[in-house]
């Protein structure tokens, strides 16, 4: 379980809060998708809630550990270890080709079927290729992919099919809900994309940096049924 509780966090010694008291509790396995307008905090939160940013204020407690605690060299172990991520920045480096960039998550599970996954997400013509010779779409797919060939307990994705067609997207997004539901790790997944968030188990709103609502879909969608 992830919980949070009345966590705050600035910028600019101060000068710019983003997230101002926020609570929420997310369930082992849960799938939570975080909305809301550009600069509302979503992204802050899904950054304090990995422990890739220290709150200023309040607590996170995630796998049963506090991360406000955590040194520095603990808190990457933890990452890790636990931790897997969809940036919308991809940070892929770009002196490895495809194959070697999802291969440097899968090692640190020691998954041998990372291959697998960079065909599944559709790039399994594209295994030598470096990223400068892909399309955005392309390299956050190799990005996706990386983060999953980690096998982790928890996954956090920022934007996962912003750079992504429709077709591309659908595809990449019904594969991950099954991966989900399959291997029961908890899913955090930032997005505009409204209709997304017709998939996952629950949702919250963030306006301002607070949560302005939150509810659990009755009935979920698969990546083929929702509008895009």
């Amino acid at each position: 379980m992830i919980s949070a509780k009345n966590i705050c966090k600035s910028y600019k010694k101060g000068a710019v809060k983003v997230l101002k008291g926020v609570s929420l509790e997310i369930s082992d396995g849960e799938f939570l998708v975080i909305t809301g307008a550009s600069g509302s905090g979503k992204s802050t939160l899904m950054n304090v809630l990995s422990g890739l940013e220290r709150v200023d204020e309040g607590s996170v407690l995630c796998e049963g550990r506090e991360l406000s605690a955590m040194c520095d060299r603990e808190l990457t172990k933890f990452r890790r270890d636990n931790v897997g991520f969809v940036f919308q920045q991809y940070y892929l480096l770009p002196h490895l080709s495809v194959e070697n960039n999802v291969r440097l998550g899968a090692d640190l599970s020691g998954n041998g079927e990372f291959r697998e996954i960079i065909s599944a997400v559709g790039l399994g013509d594209k295994l030598k290729s470096r990223p400068s010779e892909l399309s955005g779409g392309e390299q956050q797919r190799v990005c996706i992919a990386r983060a999953l060939a980690k096998r982790p307990k928890i996954l956090f994705l920022d934007e996962p099919t912003g750079a992504l067609d429709e077709k591309t997207g659908r595809e990449v997004l019904d594969y991950i809900l099954n991966l989900h539901k399959e291997n029961g790790f908890t899913m955090i997944m930032v997005t505009h994309n409204l209709n997304i968030a017709e998939t996952a188990q629950s949702v919250i709103k963030i306006n301002s940096g607070v949560i302005s609502s939150s509810y659990r879909n009755s009935v979920r969608k698969s990546a083929y049924e929702i509008d895009w």
